[in-house]
């Protein structure tokens, strides 16, 4: 709202020569509302508007009553209003909402410290993507800390199947030195397939179900929702640390680097003082008496898939394709997938090992798997040719040969393995 003492003073300025322009800039406002009072003949009037009620008043009295049980967000109230016949925007109602709950009382509450080798608490954690292989891949974070402790264990992965999930575990163990009696989750499909009111009546993932009964420990599931969130907030806070102090700007080559780099930062964190204890985390791991993992078989990962042999000796997996003995050639195989490499087999044998290869469209060509094929080809059609060649040339054709001319014609003789070798060339790397 423009006073009388702006409006002559820009009427004046106008009566200058001031440019429009520069009126509006001096004053903050818009360049047409600059030459509307400039170009006025007396100051602006305004006129009060008659207060209507609001399309929100109705629904206050609810809306009070809501924050009162909870602190809903506006969103929630949103929902709740609009299903009893609120027409307004979303903004009236988070305008309305914000001061309410900013005043709103935090609930305290109690720090939960756990014993020493009692509770570990374990999450991913999402960090955007990374060109591995010229692919586009999900950058996953996992990480474990020792509730008594603070020890933090940090590994990154490109996927968060549960195999990787077990694995990293295992990794972590390793880490540690040992894991505690139970371990807190949220509900991930990775640990859990349907959550129910009571944690030990949950349907667990069978795989990570053999894993924790292998290992004997218990796995915790948080509540749904903001109460879970905080029952796990050494993870939670974690997470963010994680992010701010080692990820944020850092530069990496490859996963391998990332994840030497993780190491590194783990043990440096865990040899400095933790703000909550006021002690170094690897000084109070010593305390922990850790279920110990040394002397136990680590836990076997074998994740079984049916493939079948292509006619030119090849089977499919991740994209690439990999050869298996010509013998087996249409037959259907299992492959037994364990850490970075599988076994093929069909008919109850293992036929062949192969390492899993990065990227895709990649050949993985083993010689030996086609040894002695070219002369089974030879032997194969041989029968077939000679057939062909009697039904379709007569024994007085002049392109047959007299025997004795044959008799005197010198033929290189070669070892049928030299054809084997002729087919493969240019074919492994």
């Amino acid at each position: 709202m423009l006073s009388d003492e702006e409006w002559f003073i820009m009427r004046d300025k106008d009566r200058h020569g001031i440019s429009i322009s520069q009126v509006a800039r001096e004053n903050g406002i818009n360049w047409r509302t600059a030459k509307k009072y400039m170009q006025s003949p007396s100051p602006p009037k305004y006129r009060s508007k008659k207060r209507t009620d609001g399309k929100l008043d109705p629904f206050k009295d609810h809306i009070k009553g809501m924050l009162e049980d909870y602190p809903y967000s506006a969103k929630k109230i949103m929902e709740e209003i609009k299903n009893m016949g609120y027409t307004g925007s979303y903004t009236l109602v988070k305008d309305f909402v914000y001061p309410m709950k900013k005043d709103r009382a935090i609930p305290a509450e109690l720090r939960y410290e756990t014993p020493p080798g009692v509770q570990s608490q374990t999450d991913w954690f999402d960090f955007g993507y990374i060109i591995v292989d010229e692919i586009k891949r999900k950058l996953w974070g996992f990480s474990t800390i020792l509730g008594y402790s603070r020890t933090r264990y940090l590994e990154f992965t490109t996927e968060c199947k549960t195999p990787t999930f077990i694995k990293c575990h295992l990794n972590a163990f390793d880490y540690f030195g040992g894991y505690t009696e139970t371990n807190l989750y949220d509900n991930t499909k990775n640990v859990v397939l349907k959550r129910l009111l009571k944690s030990s009546d949950s349907i667990w993932n069978p795989l990570f179900k053999d894993f924790f009964t292998y290992y004997n420990f218990t796995p915790r599931l948080c509540k749904p929702g903001i109460p879970g969130a905080k029952t796990k907030g050494k993870i939670e806070r974690t997470g963010r640390f994680i992010r701010e102090d080692f990820f944020m700007g850092l530069k990496f080559d490859s996963i391998s680097d990332l994840n030497a780099k993780a190491l590194a930062w783990c043990n440096k964190v865990n040899s400095q003082e933790h703000s909550t204890t006021h002690e170094i985390p690897f000084d109070r791991l010593k305390e922990e008496n850790l279920r110990p993992v040394k002397g136990i078989t680590p836990f076997q990962i074998i994740i079984s898939e049916f493939r079948k042999v292509s006619r030119d000796c090849f089977i499919s997996y991740r994209a690439n394709k990999y050869s298996v003995p010509w013998k087996h050639a249409g037959r259907e195989a299992k492959l037994l997938v364990k850490d970075d490499k599988f076994e093929v087999e069909i008919g109850g044998e293992i036929v062949c090992v192969h390492e899993i290869i990065p990227g895709k469209n990649r050949l993985i060509k083993i010689k030996e798997h086609f040894a002695g094929l070219y002369k089974e080809i030879l032997y194969r059609n041989r029968d077939t040719h000679l057939k062909r060649i009697q039904g379709h040339v007569s024994s007085d054709s002049p392109i047959l040969m007299d025997s004795n001319k044959a008799s005197n014609v010198k033929v290189e003789q070669r070892d049928l393995s030299t054809y084997d070798d002729l087919i493969m060339e240019g074919d492994l790397k």
